[in-house]
């Protein structure tokens, strides 16, 4: 998509601080961390949101399960918080596919 920002930093013309890349995904850190270690993986390929999810893309998101683990274990996180937003009600601001992963502290309850 044109305009995305996740997809300018795909391409590469948006820099970012990389931890993770393979033909599929991406990881880098979030520019505005909520956690002492705070980072995004997305796929490469441009999907707007959860909602978008399909039997035909469907194995993106087990790819970014099987990565996530490994990722956070590479950075010394055992306890870690996944989220992603879907839609701007629920405060989805970049509009590809993304998952947030959190850790490094005692992150309280989401409700």
């Amino acid at each position: 998509m044109k305009d995305c920002i996740f997809c300018k930093i795909v391409k590469g013309e948006i820099p970012s601080k990389k931890i993770y890349e393979d033909d599929k995904i991406l990881v880098f850190y979030d520019i505005e961390p909520k956690a002492p270690v705070h980072f995004l993986v997305i796929p490469k390929e441009h999907i707007s949101g959860a909602g978008e999810i399909n039997s035909e893309n469907s194995e993106i998101v087990a790819r970014i399960f099987e990565v996530i683990p490994k990722v956070a274990a590479d950075l010394g996180v055992g306890s870690y918080r996944i989220v992603t937003n879907n839609g701007p009600d629920a405060g989805q601001t970049v509009f590809h596919l993304h998952f947030h992963v959190m850790g490094g502290k005692v992150l309280g309850n989401m409700a």
